[in-house]
């Protein structure tokens, strides 16, 4: 009977979790002991009669059981056997009355951070925004770079870090963006964070309290909008047009605390900020005494015009908080961004990042300083860009036949920049119900209007064209096309 019910569990775990086998028989084992199966001082079977009936190798059984023993499950008796502890605990049954939407209720802005802007529903596959190819990244020199900083880490490269994070990483972070952002810094005010979420939770922290206003541009990037809800800030959706993020008087009677603004390259819409758009909002800024959360997520990949300066590069008030990401040029999995804040904040910024996230991985972060150090990042830069220019060329080409009339109202926007350019599409096409229709051809492209807060008047389709090969593009492209001269047509 015992060989019954661990041949079961280990089948249901094998098709669950690709967990090793002693992993299988050890949550198996482990099971039936806390449902019973195996009662208080019960004798197990040997090891080779359990090897024997569920047909394993007698080192996977003795894995298992030693586990089990060094947790006190189970008690072994030299020249006797192994036994039942008698102190391991039996599960108990939960009461029919309380179901488990009734034991597991969210509060109400768990309900909403769980229902809102999904992750699964925005991200990954070929015409999906936002992602990156990171399939040419130089894995073996990255590894060989870790390698040797874990050979020579000292003691306290292994502890938290409170200074901001590791100082020569600082240093090629304020280098890189002086010269190619016009920012304007020195490596004091670099924070090392995890990526844009944590600068963006840091930011809301520590700078807004509990039912504060932030100002969030409208459509939104979904990742800001959960920072947000999430740190308890009132949102207020403020329109962009081809300039960027356009406040009205309107929007004037609702005092930010915060403006969270994606200037270089609006996401999703793919809109640059003008320069009378950026003093406006600066000056809005010192009026309200609100601060500036830029978020230049993918300023690196712009493929036509001159560069464009930073919005912090402008301030002089000291209103603007900086914010960027490696994730975009190396990997995802990176997990390492920046966050730059005026000097009469840097005291506080790095200590509440100590206090709040206990930030570390600085053998991590001295691997990417000599990664930057080395010319490689910028290797991986121009690669980067080349590869990316090409793909949006094929894009923009393969949409073509669905932009040749300018009366059915379709235009790309934002292809000047990033990983993403945006469709737009007359108001009276249901972007939605296109992209479902695209999907079913095993395309995934994302409805402009999703990303929306509060606009109506808003129909497109952002298409990513970082992580599809440019071979996918030339196919599959085409078929975007024709799905939206459908419906433009059928409109």
């Amino acid at each position: 009977m015992l060989s019954e019910f661990l041949l079961s569990e280990m089948t249901r775990l094998a098709q669950q979790d690709a967990l090793p086998l002693h992993r299988q028989l050890y949550e198996s084992l482990r099971r039936a002991l806390l449902d019973g199966k195996l009662a208080a001082g019960e004798r197990l079977p040997s090891s080779r009669d359990l090897a024997q009936d569920l047909q394993l190798s007698r080192n996977t059984v003795v894995a298992a059981i030693n586990q089990l023993t060094v947790e006190g499950y189970l008690v072994s008796q030299v020249g006797s056997g192994t036994y039942v502890n008698d102190s391991v605990p039996k599960a108990s049954p939960r009461p029919a009355s309380v179901s488990l939407q009734q034991s597991g209720q969210l509060s109400r802005r768990g309900e909403a951070l769980a229902s809102t802007f999904c992750a699964t529903q925005l991200e990954v596959q070929p015409f999906t925004p936002g992602i990156a190819d990171f399939s040419a990244f130089p894995v073996a020199l990255w590894q060989r770079l870790q390698n040797k900083h874990w050979r020579m880490t000292y003691p306290e490269m292994l502890d938290y870090n409170d200074s901001g994070g590791y100082a020569p990483l600082r240093r090629a972070v304020a280098d890189y963006l002086r010269v190619f952002r016009s920012v304007q810094l020195d490596a004091d005010q670099v924070v090392i964070t995890s990526g844009t979420q944590q600068s963006l939770e840091l930011c809301a922290q520590l700078l807004a309290d509990h039912g504060d206003t932030v100002w969030v541009e409208d459509p939104a990037y979904w990742g800001a909008v959960k920072a947000f809800m999430a740190t308890g800030l009132n949102m207020h959706a403020v329109p962009v047009d081809q300039q960027g993020i356009a406040p009205g008087t309107v929007d004037g009677q609702h005092a930010p605390r915060l403006i969270y603004v994606t200037p270089s390259h609006q996401y999703p819409t793919g809109a640059v900020m003008s320069l009378s758009r950026r003093h406006q909002l600066l000056a809005c800024a010192a009026q309200h005494k609100a601060w500036i959360l830029e978020d230049d997520y993918d300023s690196e990949f712009r493929f036509s015009g001159p560069p464009i300066s930073s919005l912090e590069g402008l301030d002089k008030d000291g209103r603007v908080l900086y914010m960027g990401t490696f994730s975009k040029v190396l990997y995802p999995g990176l997990k390492l961004g920046y966050l730059v804040v005026p000097k009469p904040l840097v005291a506080a910024f790095k200590q509440a990042h100590y206090d709040l996230n206990r930030p570390g991985q600085m053998p991590l972060q001295a691997a990417l300083a000599e990664f930057i150090e080395m010319g490689h990042f910028s290797s991986a830069l121009r690669r980067a860009r080349q590869t990316y220019a090409e793909r949006r060329a094929a894009l923009v080409t393969a949409l073509a036949p669905c932009l040749q009339d300018p009366a059915r109202g379709v235009y790309v926007g934002g292809a000047e920049q990033g990983l993403h350019l945006c469709l737009r599409l007359p108001e009276h096409i249901d972007d939605i119900a296109l992209a479902q229709r695209i999907a079913q051809q095993g395309l995934t492209v994302r409805p402009l209007s999703a990303y929306c807060l509060h606009r109506e008047d808003l129909r497109g389709l952002v298409i990513g064209y970082g992580y599809a090969p440019l071979a996918s593009i030339e196919r599959f492209g085409p078929m975007v096309a024709r799905a939206v001269q459908a419906a433009v047509g059928g409109g």
